[in-house]
């Protein structure tokens, strides 16, 4: 017998056949999920039975096809006419009277529950929300939907939306027949997001796949804005074992603009747009509180579908209350086997006319195509860069014929991020204005290689190119980590090989993302009120606390970089500006003194301690305490730069302790740069306080031979590999292991100069940091260095897989 109606207390996941995967998923997640609370908007799916009754009771089936069997399935130069032909046969038909009357007596039990004035009515193909199709977008949705006809012409909508251009051609590339798919709806009660707010989930980083983030963004309003790349959306990246331990998993966010939402409409209109307000774009969409919520929400779902997924969210205005309203399984990273890594890098240093978030990490170059609706389609020839407001399904087969995409708003769940994934085409989105400042014809440049900023430029701007096969690269015994600064760029050097990051630059993370001088915030309440503490005052103020404001900021940075990377060590200098840079910063000419050779003056471990920078130096402190301790990122080390003497180096490591920082407290590791020859002269005695060695090549080598790095005079004279340099790395790499203690370099020599990696393999040294251009190429000089000196038998009896 027939059934034509399922509840969705009834369902799981075995029952996509009768229900389509929307709704089986919805099912599954009520009858299994429910007692973790998590919390899903009730409803009901009809059948896919009910379609195809629907189909046989108005004689459509054999129609629909021989409509369909003339489309050109070469050109496709007909599918518009045949699409529209077949839409307008099924809205032409009617609901049989069985299937009406069910949907109306459930459609009244749901009202009679007092749940919701209206309904979203939602497609459910049999083939949706499978791990290797997903069909997000083909099928079309209602929000909004009042009233039992409204709801009965929303599901015919539904049915013909199995006939939409865009969904034909999905068949057709995903190697469906026609009439193979079948669909079923959701009927499902709204969530009153558009008094509130809504958005996506990946429970893998979406951009490189990162299996350690949670990926969550949304915007103001119903969740189709951020769906349809709409808006520029607020985003948090969250750290799955901090979700795990109940502890502080915010490892980074962003707020983004959010210039308009998608509310309820009135009359025929069932939603419509509205601008948001200046105080709503200046606030971030959820509460720390609610962001840990839907990240241990979507671990639960993730660990339940054993698979990485892709979720929508929506938060009830009007009872504060999160409800989790879809979820499928992400398909782009699940069946990407990446064997290759092409690196870009742009020649030019000419400024980019447009930025926005980078989707991606190539570099094209094309001739701009405005797009503003299907009617443009014809304008677009194979190779060009659509640019657009924002995209939607329809142009699926149009986006096919660019080469990157470019677009106003959206964000990184947009459907334009979604498309240019799945095209393997980069994307630059929520840029603001591209439609503005481009012109249809003009030649433009797109890089996505700079990590999380895609740039625009004009003109065709040269650039380099480099594919690495990952299987090509060697293992080596000799452990092979970054060195970084900028923090949004973590994620993608995740994927390269690598044993983690031997240097992470903070004093990077405080002038670009802090961008205030530490003491400026310490003793905010002196400061004249001028220019700069005006500016101050803007980037601080969500923050009555400005050294929170330190503290958060620079724990998101670490933090993100510990994520993208974890288990693996990520080593975090403390900073190390000089005073001459420090100065540079907000507020900064107030603390800083005048040197007359800031290189050799107060910086790196001396200002730990000092009563200028003491309290500066125990925010630096707080932050890391706070990723280790609050954000379970143990994975931290922290380095202390240009550590002169051994006094010096007890009096930073008991300032550090007076901050809550104690080595070895909480297996916490402290290393200390080898940069100043008194630290190799003496490593004896700096081995007994310090876990590891970083030697810093470029100021070891400038105060062994008394060369300024930055005279061009005598830069000839610089060398790495001078006899005297060589004679204290050897020296220190043999006392260091005397004393069980690590010894790592960070520098360019060992990627450049293959002699002088072969001379670091036979002291014997642990690892290398390299820069994330160099990394590659110093892998294979080391390897062709340990291959000479360490036997074949003992390379390749090393259990250790290094990467």
């Amino acid at each position: 017998m027939q059934q034509y109606i399922f509840p969705f207390n009834t369902l799981s996941a075995k029952d996509t056949a009768k229900v389509g995967g929307k709704n089986a998923s919805l099912g599954e997640m009520i009858q299994n999920l429910s007692g973790l609370g998590i919390q899903v908007p009730d409803g009901f799916a009809v059948s896919v039975d009910a379609y195809y009754h629907f189909l046989e009771y108005n004689n459509l089936t054999q129609r629909i096809q021989d409509i369909l069997n003339s489309l050109d399935r070469q050109s496709l130069s007909n599918l518009a006419s045949v699409g529209a032909r077949c839409r307008e046969l099924v809205l032409s038909g009617n609901l049989p009277e069985a299937v009406a009357k069910a949907v109306k007596e459930n459609y009244s039990q749901l009202m009679e529950k007092g749940l919701s004035h209206s309904v979203a009515v939602r497609s459910s193909a049999t083939v949706e929300d499978s791990p290797t199709a997903s069909f997000a977008g083909q099928h079309e949705s209602y929000l909004n939907v009042t009233g039992s006809e409204s709801v009965l012409k929303a599901i015919r909508q539904c049915y013909a939306s199995l006939f939409n251009d865009r969904a034909i051609k999905y068949r057709m590339d995903n190697n469906f027949t026609d009439m193979q798919v079948g669909l079923s709806v959701a009927v499902q009660r709204m969530v009153r997001s558009d008094i509130g707010s809504a958005g996506v989930i990946f429970t893998i980083e979406p951009e490189n796949g990162n299996k350690n983030i949670i990926y969550i963004t949304g915007a103001w309003g119903l969740g189709e804005s951020v769906v349809q790349g709409a808006v520029n959306t607020d985003e948090y990246y969250l750290f799955k074992n901090g979700i795990e331990y109940n502890r502080e998993c915010i490892v980074y966010r962003s707020l983004g603009s959010k210039e308009q939402m998608l509310v309820y409409g009135e009359g025929e209109n069932n939603t419509m747009w509205r601008t948001t307000t200046p105080s709503l774009r200046d606030q971030f969409i959820l509460s720390d509180e609610e962001v840990h919520l839907l990240g241990k929400w979507s671990l639960q779902i993730e660990k339940h579908y054993r698979m990485p997924m892709d979720i929508e969210w929506a938060k009830d205005g009007a009872t504060n209350k999160l409800y989790i309203v879809q979820a499928r399984p992400e398909t782009v990273h699940t069946n990407r086997k990446s064997i290759a890594i092409t690196e870009y890098k742009m020649i030019s240093e000419q400024p980019p006319i447009l930025v926005g978030k980078a989707v991606g990490r190539s570099i094209v170059t094309g001739n701009v195509a405005i797009v503003k609706s299907l009617a443009d389609s014809a304008n677009v020839k194979q190779g060009d860069i659509i640019v657009a407001d924002i995209t939607n399904p329809d142009w699926n087969a149009l986006l096919k014929k660019a080469v990157c995409i470019v677009t106003n708003k959206g964000g990184r769940t947009s459907h334009a991020s979604i498309v240019a994934r799945e095209l393997g085409i980069p994307a630059v989105v929520g840029t603001m204005n591209a439609t503005e400042k481009l012109t249809d014809g003009q030649r433009i440049t797109v890089s996505c290689a700079g990590g999380d900023e895609g740039c625009v430029y004009n003109g065709h701007i040269p650039w380099h190119e480099k594919t690495i096969e990952l299987q090509s690269i060697p293992k080596i015994r000799t452990g092979a980590m970054f060195i970084l600064a900028d923090p949004l760029k973590a994620l993608h050097y995740a994927t390269y090989p690598n044993t983690g990051v031997g240097l992470l630059r903070m004093e990077f993370m405080i002038s670009n993302t802090i961008q205030v001088h530490p003491m400026a915030l310490v003793k905010y309440s002196d400061l004249p009120g001028d220019t700069e503490k005006k500016q101050i005052d803007a980037l601080t103020r969500r923050y009555a606390d400005k050294k929170q404001f330190f503290i958060d900021k620079l724990a998101e940075s670490i933090g993100l970089v510990a994520a993208a990377f974890y288990p693996k060590d990520v080593i975090v200098r403390m900073s190390d500006f000089k005073t001459n840079e420090y100065m540079k910063l907000l507020g900064g000419k107030y603390f800083e003194p005048e040197e007359e050779n800031p290189m050799l003056g107060f910086r790196g471990a001396s200002r730990y301690y000092h009563e200028r920078y003491r309290e500066g130096f125990g925010l630096e402190c707080a932050a890391v305490k706070k990723v280790r301790e609050e954000m379970l990122l143990t994975n931290v080390k922290v380095m202390i730069p240009f550590c002169r003497t051994v006094a010096e180096a007890q009096q930073v490591l008991q300032t550090m302790e007076n901050f809550g920082l104690k080595r070895k407290q909480n297996n916490l590791d402290v290393y200390v740069m080898a940069e100043v020859p008194s630290n190799i002269l003496l490593a004896s005695e700096f081995a007994q306080l310090f876990d590891g060695f970083s030697i810093g090549s470029n100021d070891l080598t400038q105060l062994t031979l008394g060369i300024d790095r930055d005279s061009a005079i005598v830069s000839g004279l610089f060398d790495e590999s001078n006899a005297a340099v060589k004679m204290l790395i050897q020296n220190l790499i043999d006392v260091a292991h005397q004393k069980g203690v690590k010894v790592g370099l960070c520098g360019q020599a060992p990627s450049d100069y293959p002699d002088f990696a072969r001379f670091l393999v036979s002291c014997g040294i642990d690892s290398v940091s390299f820069n994330p251009d160099a990394i590659v190429r110093g892998i294979q000089n080391i390897s062709e260095a340990e291959v000479k000196i360490k036997p074949l038998l003992e390379v390749a009896s090393d259990t250790q897989n290094r990467y």
